[in-house]
This record gives structure tokens, sequence and C-alpha cells, in this order.
């Protein structure tokens, strides 16, 4: 026996009288300490000084880990000659876990206790239009807020979520702006405008539209936002200006898709002239940017089929901001007119009359006799402000069903104070709302004028932007409304509603049993797609999908087609169906149907490209026997996100695999470690750069567990798609061929994607599952998951497990946990 495994045993002469120490230290002295003893510490593990029975939190950590990789069998590596048996790793498995359960109740945590924090950004905005009973986005509330952190992604966790003096004034402002838009807006009777030419549209656009119909048309040549904005948005230049006052509007537009049938090689505009050409309504504001740009707030409030056999009107009904002018887009466009435009010239230059062809044919030309699709807008009529019957939204929100009475305002203000603070007032509280009010009144302002200042000021109170508890500091457990604000903005993404507030009033909610029912009330709730969209974002970091956006030239379908939205559904849909059915958690991993629109079956070759129209939406679709697809690794949502854009990594998906699916984080590299690229010169592929690099044993101990994991995704491209060869490198010389094979550190080996997904099924579904249930505590709890969280992390695993891995048993055992009812 080594020196090292001498010394542990002497050091533990004693303790290894025990059973445990007589299993644990030979097996660890044996099979662990040749590469984990304190001078090596491969992998940052150290053993030398672990023992039993457990007393700490970092010893608690290594038991899990040891426990982790002899489950899984990664280690020892198996590659070493020297194996432990079947029988020994049993052994050493049990009294770990015997340990583990022993030192239950006997370490203390750390800080296991969620900080005092604010409304996250989004969950500031839904709060507002929960209180205000429309929709704020309009306002752009949080657009000049300061770029918020996510912690791991996640939005919701306190400490990440800091408060500066640049953000207290935006949220002074925010609360100005709010008020005085939606409750302080003048009395106007309504009025009605109607455009029928001047459609001026700048830059190049202006010579040929004025050559071609002077002005007459407001044309929409492709979708928003492409690199050379020609024809991506339609303003009407008359009416820069916006309208008057903040309210409902009802604009008719007399437009027309042009050349949907056009004979031009449809790959020169990217889309599919199958479907019926889409317009749609956002705001503008002439005072901010560019009106034929893209600005930071423009939210879609209307959407319609354009009708192609004649001009027709199309009529809506939207909100609009004071200033703000309605502008038209083109949502499934052409990908970029100007290209377009210079294709056809190329092309089709011979269609044209000579003296067009010898100048090249330019826009004008196509307008007047070629077949260039578009959208053409030949009148536009607004009127408004539309009146709403019983008042507006808002004063009904705020005030009551009778709007705002000046002989109960002080009333009226508390009633909206306990909604906006989620719990009872205080007699403090109170006494600040009156000050507030009366103080008004006494500089002459009108009863409403004071109680709408009295709101702004409401709406900057600490009690407003932050979860302030008001449990007794004494107790461990939250109080009846911080219980209920915890489970609304973790189910909701906003306040508290009347039955659980009432229910909290009640003192009830501390039961199991109306927790859970809540629960149960909340989720199947519409609102409760808050939520999924929130934690999947922040669980799989959709919320960066498109951070690296690939070439518009190589995936023109990304941009044409709107993928990322797509993309982002996918996930949705099917998180929320296993929640809905309480399906189990392995279709995470692996699964026989998906979520898809015509788009994602394009995307994926799948049979419904050819039935489903985009009218269709997204429709389950059985991918029973597809190797391709199954589970969240053949979503292109997942793949997109984990790659950069440009190429793919197997290091890179692999790293976000292990984090995001299995919950284990990688150690950063050496700084000593080289990068992958130098030395590798003759390398073809991926693999053949990575086994070069992988021969430095400093590097093979990380990657030997990170590749594998991104290997069997190698078969995706960048945005998702199947490939079976790389792009083909310049010269004569063939495409690459994907490997997506690999082998674990137990061993076990795969030959491609459908293989791999089968391993992570039959072995990683704990693991996994575990994972999950962190996520969504992290999430629900506003405090990243400790060591000493484990023991009621398994107890809910356990339930999990027993109930099929249902996942909706998961948010609730969850939610009824010690973790999600504790500070």
């Amino acid at each position: 026996m080594r020196f090292v495994g001498l010394a542990l045993v002497a050091s533990f002469a004693h303790a290894a009288e025990t059973p445990a120490h007589k299993v644990l230290l030979p097996f660890l002295d044996q099979y662990c300490l040749k590469c984990h003893d304190t001078p090596t510490q491969k992998g940052d593990r150290e053993f030398d000084s672990f023992k039993l029975p457990l007393t700490n939190v970092a010893g608690l950590i290594t038991a899990k880990d040891i426990v982790d990789q002899l489950t899984l069998r990664e280690m020892p590596p198996h590659k070493e000659k020297v194996q432990p048996s079947d029988e020994e790793r049993l052994a050493v498995i049990r009294v770990l876990r015997e340990g583990i359960v022993a030192a239950r109740g006997k370490i203390e945590s750390t800080a296991a206790r969620t900080v005092m924090r604010r409304l996250s950004n989004r969950e500031y905005e839904n709060t507002l239009a929960t209180l205000f009973g429309r929709r704020v986005d309009t306002l752009g509330l949080t657009a000049e807020f300061p770029k918020e952190k996510a912690s791991e992604h996640i939005d919701t966790i306190g400490k990440s979520l800091v408060t500066s003096g640049f953000l207290v004034d935006q949220y002074f402002q925010s609360a100005n702006r709010l008020v005085g838009a939606r409750l302080g807006r003048p009395e106007m009777a309504p009025q009605a405008w109607h455009f029928t030419g001047n459609f001026v549209q700048y830059e190049e656009l202006q010579g040929p539209h004025k050559a071609a119909f002077n002005f007459k048309y407001l044309c929409l040549y492709e979708q928003p936002n492409t690199d050379t904005r020609q024809g991506g948005y339609g303003h009407i230049e008359d009416f820069l200006k916006g309208v008057p006052v903040s309210g409902l509007y009802d604009i008719e537009v007399l437009a027309q898709a042009m050349h949907r049938d056009t004979h031009y090689d449809p790959a020169i505009f990217g889309i599919d002239f199958s479907e019926p050409f889409l317009l749609g309504v956002v705001p503008g504001d002439s005072t901010k940017n560019h009106i034929h740009y893209p600005q930071a707030i423009e939210p879609l409030l209307a959407q319609a089929t354009v009708p192609d056999e004649k001009p027709e009107w199309i009529k809506c009904r939207v909100w609009l901001e004071a200033g703000q002018t309605p502008r038209f887009i083109f949502p499934n466009g052409p990908y970029e007119s100007r290209a377009a435009v210079l294709a056809i010239n190329k092309r089709y230059k011979g269609e044209f009359d000579a003296k067009f062809a010898n100048g090249g044919v330019g826009r004008t030309h196509l307008l007047k006799d070629g077949k260039l699709p578009h959208i053409r807008i030949g009148e536009i009529k607004i009127a408004g402000p539309i009146a709403e019957p019983g008042g507006s939204v808002e004063e009904i929100a705020v005030f009551g069903e009778k709007g705002f009475q000046a002989k109960q305002a002080l009333d009226q203000l508390y009633a909206f104070g306990e909604r906006a603070y989620r719990r009872p007032l205080t007699r403090a509280d109170r006494a600040v709302i009156r000050k507030s009010y009366e103080t008004r009144i006494g500089e002459k302002a009108t009863p409403r004028q004071a109680a709408l200042d009295t709101l702004k000021m409401m709406l900057c109170s600490p009690s407003f932007l932050y979860f302030s508890e008001i449990t007794n500091e004494r107790e461990t457990k939250l109080g009846p409304y911080d219980l209920a604000a915890r489970l609304s903005y973790t189910l909701w993404g906003a306040p508290p509603d009347r039955e659980l507030m009432t229910v909290a009033g009640a003192q009830k909610l501390s039961t199991s049993k109306e927790l859970r029912n809540q629960s149960v009330r909340l989720l199947v709730d519409d609102r409760a797609g808050g939520f999924v969209n929130a934690f999947v974002d922040a669980w799989l970091n959709l919320r960066d999908l498109g951070s690296q956006p690939p070439a518009r030239e190589s995936t023109r379908l990304y941009y044409a087609e709107n993928l990322p939205e797509a993309m982002k559904t996918e996930v949705r849909l099917f998180f929320r169906d296993l929640l809905r059915n309480n399906g189990s958690v392995q279709r995470f991993l692996d699964a026989d149907y998906t979520f898809a629109d015509k788009r994602l079956a394009k995307l994926y070759d799948l049979p419904e490209q050819k039935t489903l129209r985009i009218a269709d939406g997204f429709q389950r679709v059985s991918i029973a026997g597809n190797r391709q697809r199954g589970g969240l690794l053949g979503m292109a949502g997942v793949l997109t996100v984990s790659a950069n854009g440009v190429e793919t990594s197997p290091v890179t998906r692999g790293v976000w695999v292990s984090e995001n699916i299995l919950g284990a984080k990688p150690p950063p590299p050496p700084d000593v470690v080289p990068a992958i690229e130098p030395d590798v010169s003759g390398a073809t592929t991926i693999r053949e750069r990575l086994a070069k690099h992988r021969s430095d044993p400093t590097c093979n101990e990380c990657h030997r567990k990170i590749d594998p994991l991104g290997f069997s995704l190698e078969t995706f491209d960048p945005i998702g798609r199947w490939r079976e060869t790389y792009a083909k490198p310049k010269g004569k010389t063939a495409a690459p061929k994907v490997d997506s094979s690999g082998e674990f550190g137990s061993g076990k080996t795969y030959t491609g994607f459908h293989d791999f997904k089968g391993i992570l099924v039959a072995d990683r579904t704990d693991a996994f599952t575990r994972h999950l249930i962190k996520q969504f505590l992290s999430y629900a709890t506003g405090r990243h998951m400790e060591a000493i969280d484990a023991f009621v992390i398994e107890d809910i695993f356990q339930a999990v497990k027993n109930d099929g891995y249902g996942l909706r048993t998961l948010i609730l055992e969850s939610l009824d946990s010690e973790i999600f009812r504790s500070r």
C-alpha cells in the first residue's frame, strides 16, 4: 500500500474501527488516491482529508460527488486496469449514502435564506400590467433601465438584482409616465384622419417611388430589422406627430399583396410563396430614432392576412401612446430587398425594355414593369381615441367599478395599496399614503391629481418594488401573505389575485392541502404561461437565443421565417404539455413527439411540412421512429443556443449539456492549458483537433467528460438542422463526414444521437431530475441551492420518482417543500 494510503489509515486509526471506515478507507486508497490525493487533486478533487461522519458542507459535497461518480461508473476511469467489483462499489455507495442521511440536521447552512430582492424587470412590467388592467409594453417602461444581470441564467436571484441610484430615478420616471399616460390623459373627442398619398419613404426608396407612382403607395418589401433596412417599415409621412392622446384607435388599411405568384426564383427572396403575406402594425416615435428603422419600443399591436386579388380594407383596433404613430411591417417578407433587386437585375434583365437593360434594371423598372413581391398600401384611416363604455380599463382596475370618487379617495388608495404591496396595509403605510394625498390637496391640487400623485409615490415605494417580507424575524417559515406573493410570482410572474389573498388572510395557505390546491389552480390558469416562458428561458438559457445570430447569407431561413420565435415556442409548448398532463420528465431526454408549425416541420424535414399551413400554428406531431429528433436535445432552440451562430463545437455543446441538463458545472480550464487551435495543423474535423488537444493529460481530465456529451450533437448544424457532412472546404477536397459516435467515462459507447439519448435515459434520468428540482427551486425562491438543501431535494426527488417522474408532481412537491416555504 502506498505511503499516502498508510498515512490516511493511520490518521483515522480509531475511526477505522467502525464498519463504515473499514469499507471506505481501503476503497479510496486502492482506487481513488492515485489521482485525488493532496499533491495531485485531479479535477480539483482531493480525498485525503475526507472522513466520516460528515461534519461540514465540504464533506457533504465530496460524499455526494463520490456517490454520483461511482453510480455512473465514471470513476475509476474505465481505462484503469484495476477496477472495483460491483459489490465493492455498492458497499461504498451504501456507506456514503448512510453518512449523508446521518448528517441531516447536523450541518449548519451558511446562508440558506433569500436576500430581500426587488422585482425583476420582467416582474415589474407584469405587475404594472396586472394593476392597471392593460398591457404596458407600448410605454417601454424598462427600456432605459440598466441591463439586468441574471445569475446562472436565472433572473430572480436576489443577490444579482442590484438597485442603483440610476435605477431608482428610472422608477420615478416610469411611474410618472405610466400614471400620466393611463390615468392623467385629457378627455378628448374622437378624431379621424384619412391618408391617400404622400407616402414618402426614405433613402434609396424615395427616388423609385416618386418616379413610379409619385408616392401614391406605401410599399413594404422586406421583413423588419434587416441589415440594409430598405422597406421593412412603412410609416405615414403626414402623421409623424402621432396620436394626440394615449388610447384605443381604429386603423383601416387598403392593402394588396403584390406578385405573390411571381415567376422570379423564390430562392432570391428566401420566403415561402405558398403562404399569404402578413401585414403587422407596430408603434413608432419620430422623436426617438429614424422612423423607418427598428426602435426600442415596437411590440406587435395587430397582424392580418393581406389579400392577393385586389386591394381590400384591413381593420384593427390598437392601443397607441400619445405621440406614437402606427408603422406597418411585413413579418414574413423577403429577407433583404436590396439584394433581391440586384439578383433580379442580373438574372432577368432580358425581360425588360432594352433601354432599361443597358443601364441595369432598378427598383423603378421593377415597380413599373416587373413582378417584385411586396405589400402595397393605398389608403390609411385612423380614428380615435375610442371611448370605453363604463370607463377605461385602467380607471376601473385602479379605482374600482365607479372610477375615481373624491369622497372615497383615501379608501380607494388604500385598496390599491393592498394590491400593489401584496399584503394588508400597516398603520404606517396608511399614514404615508394619507400624508401624500393631503399634502397635495394643501398645495391646491385637485382631488384627482392628488390621488394620481399619491399613486406615483406608491409605485416607487420599497413595499411595491421589493418583496419586503412582513413575516416575523423570529420565524423561519414565510407568513401567509409572503407565501402567497412567492407562489404567485413563481407561477404567474405577477401579484396574487383576490382568491389567493383571501386564502392567505384566512390563514389557510400554510396548510399543505390548501397550498397544493392553490398551486394547481394557478398552474391551470392561462397566466401560468408566464411561468413556463420565464422558467424555460432561465433553465435552458433560451433568453440568449439570438444573441449570437448566424450569418444572414448562409442561414436566410433563420431570419426569413423568424425561426427564433418558433424555436422558443416548441420548447415552451412541450414543457406545458408535460406540466398539464403530468408527463414524465424523462421525455425531456427523449420523446416520440414534439410540437411544430410549418416552419419547424420544414427545418426538421418532417412529413407535416407538406400539410401544415402557417395559419395552423403549432401542432403536436409524432416523431416515433425518427432517429434525428426527440427530447430537448433534438430541438432547434437548444441546439442553436448551445452553438455560437457560425460553427458547432462538441466542447461548447458538451459544457451546455453538462450544466443545463445534468447539473454538473465543469471547472474552468487551468491557465496553463492551451486553446484548442494551436498545434493541430493537418486536422480536418473538430474531432481530430480535439483528439490532439486531449493528448495533453491536463486537458484530457475534463474533456473526457465534456466531449462525449457534445459529440452526439455534431449531426446538427448551428441552427439545429440535421447534417451528415460538414461544410465542404475550399478546393476539390470532399466535405468531411460527421462522426457523432462517442464513449462515456464509464466505457459505455454510442454510435450517434439516438443511442446517446438512450444512455441518458437509462443512466442519467435521476441526475437530470435532481437538477431540474434545483433549478426550479432556485427560480422560485430567488436563491441558488446549497449543499445543505440536498436533503430536502432528495425528499422531493423520491416523491417524484415514486410518481413516475411527473413534471407536475415535481412542481407541486417543490412548492410544498420546506425550501419553498422558508425565508
